[in-house]
């Protein structure tokens, strides 16, 4: 397959069920990993087993969610979304003048032209072109093999631990941005258009349309960098860094707990 989209996976072969209960054993995600997988053709997304194609017009986020929430496997085309919004985060769609304009968020989301013109320049979008479909499924199925990459769902307790497991070996410091409405160019549109862990938190629409807790955040990262999270929780869980998180208690002396986790 075409390499236009960066992030196209060279991770190998995974034994997700082995690696979904170490996340389970770590973490107790309690909302379903999924995994997200884009598509030069639209008949090389239909032959993925078991596949459903949308009757209705969704929003991108209610077609993650009935895979996070439902635990469906499914696949769509730019026809198959409601607006441009969604399109063009994935590059299936709308990536024209128009749409960078921001005109149709003007005096809903943004006060100005401008402010929505440079709303819509901050995005990260997967490049137009390339692709004409794309599938989300649990990633214990195994159905897209394997994925461009993974969606995480959790708390924000989770998610720190997620990204000091990240941090563990080949520290880097993670850094994200926040572009508000259309999160979802912060979570899979980043993680799509760069390779790089993407976190967000997700935005109205996704709440809305797709029933995200609001106590939930999104990860988004390839299958190593997943991988890479789980071996870096491991070794902090033998250190007696894992969660749930115990509190401490606000007015007890800290020198015993912070003598064991920090030296």
């Amino acid at each position: 397959m075409s390499q236009s989209v960066s992030i196209r996976p060279s991770d190998g072969s995974i034994d997700w069920s082995a690696a979904l209960a170490r996340l389970d054993k770590l973490l107790r995600i309690r909302t379903t990993p999924i995994g997200m997988k884009m598509f030069e053709t639209v008949e090389a997304m239909e032959a993925v087993a078991k596949i459903r194609r949308p009757k209705d017009i969704h929003t991108a986020d209610q077609i993650v969610s009935m895979a996070s929430r439902l635990n469906w496997t499914v696949g769509i085309t730019g026809d198959d979304l409601v607006g441009s919004q969604c399109q063009a985060v994935l590059g299936l769609g709308a990536q024209d003048e128009e749409w960078f304009s921001g005109r149709h968020m003007t005096g809903v989301w943004f006060e100005t032209e401008e402010d929505a013109a440079t709303h819509q320049a901050a995005m990260d979008i997967v490049p137009i072109g390339t692709y004409q479909a794309m599938a989300v499924s649990p990633l214990a199925t195994g159905r897209l093999d394997p994925p461009d990459i993974c969606l995480i769902y959790a708390t924000p307790g989770q998610m720190i631990l997620l990204i000091n497991g990240l941090q563990w070996a080949g520290y880097k410091k993670l850094e994200w941005g926040c572009v508000g409405e259309s999160s979802c160019a912060d979570s899979w549109g980043r993680a799509l258009a760069t390779g790089e862990p993407s976190l967000s938190i997700p935005c109205f629409a996704e709440r809305r349309y797709g029933g995200v807790p609001d106590d939930e955040m999104l990860m988004a990262l390839r299958p190593g960098h997943l991988m890479q999270a789980l071996d870096g929780l491991e070794a902090l869980s033998r250190n007696g860094l894992r969660y749930p998180i115990p509190p401490y208690g606000i007015q007890s002396d800290a020198r015993a707990g912070l003598g064991a986790s920090y030296g």
